[in-house]
Parts: structure tokens; sequence; C-alpha cells
């Protein structure tokens, strides 16, 4: 099940956004996808998000 997703505006520097921006292309994100991900990282490292569960692997065999 997928997590629910709320819409939150941003204020953010014209220089922050563009280095996103570009940081999102090398990854082949959005930039909503790239700000997302920065968040998580910095929240994960900090100790202030709980470790997401995988989901389980199906065995093919």
């Amino acid at each position: 099940m997928a997590a629910e997703k709320k819409a939150y505006p941003l204020r953010i520097s014209a220089a922050v956004l563009e280095a996103v921006q570009r940081w999102s292309e090398d990854e082949l994100r959005s930039v909503n996808a790239q700000i997302e991900y920065l968040l998580r990282d910095a929240l994960r490292k900090a100790g202030r998000l709980k470790p997401a569960r995988p989901d389980p692997v199906e065995d093919d065999e």
C-alpha cells in the first residue's frame, strides 16, 4: 500500500531550486521526487524517520 501524499507549498531560493533541478535531472527524477528523497535521507540520518519496511520478495522458483 502506497503512503498517503499531501501537498505542501514550499518557498525556496532560486539558487537552491536550480541546484535541485540539475541534481534531479542527473538522477532521472522529478524535482518533487528529488526533494522528497533529500528530506527522507536527512530524516533517516538524523534518526527522525523509521526505516521503511521492505516489500516481501516472491520467489519465482
